[in-house]
């Protein structure tokens, strides 16, 4: 077992509110996907917001959603996200959010096993890259950076 665990967030600004006949695949879908996080190899934790959900709206913009998770690995990670029936919701992302241009909208870095990130730390991460591209502190699965090495005396 590793001594640290790989966190993500994904950010997506909704083409439509949630209850939008538009949506409608996406906002069912929600639930699908969680449970499939949740059985999926690798899979530690989940961010879960007060519909239950996992997807956490932003104060200021609620068509602006947010996802947060810890995995034991990026090949976790990735095996839900493009070996998965999530592949096919990613494939329809189009469908239901607004492309992010030249803008990240997944940010994954490194934090100690057994610790859980919190949505501000995410948006600081998605920030980092963003402003700076990927480095250690906040990358993509473009350009991994290996964990840190734990220092034991």
């Amino acid at each position: 077992m590793s001594d640290f665990h790989l966190a993500q967030m994904n950010s997506a600004r909704l083409r439509a509110p949630l209850e939008d006949p538009s949506m409608i695949d996406f906002a069912e879908g929600i639930s699908l996907m969680n449970a499939l996080a949740d059985r999926s190899p690798g899979f530690v934790w989940r961010l879960v917001g007060d519909s239950g959900d996992g997807t956490i709206a932003a104060p200021s913009d609620p068509s602006h959603i947010y996802t947060l998770s810890v995995w034991e690995s990026p090949e976790h990670l990735r095996a839900f996200v493009y070996q998965s029936e999530h592949l096919e919701y990613l494939r329809r992302r189009r469908d239901w959010f607004f492309p992010h241009g030249q803008q990240a909208a997944l940010v994954l870095w490194w934090i100690p096993a057994g610790t859980i990130p919190t949505l501000r730390q995410g948006i600081s991460r998605l920030g980092r890259l963003n402003a700076g591209g990927p480095t250690a502190e906040a990358f993509t699965f473009r350009q991994l950076f290996p964990a840190p090495e734990l220092t034991r005396r």
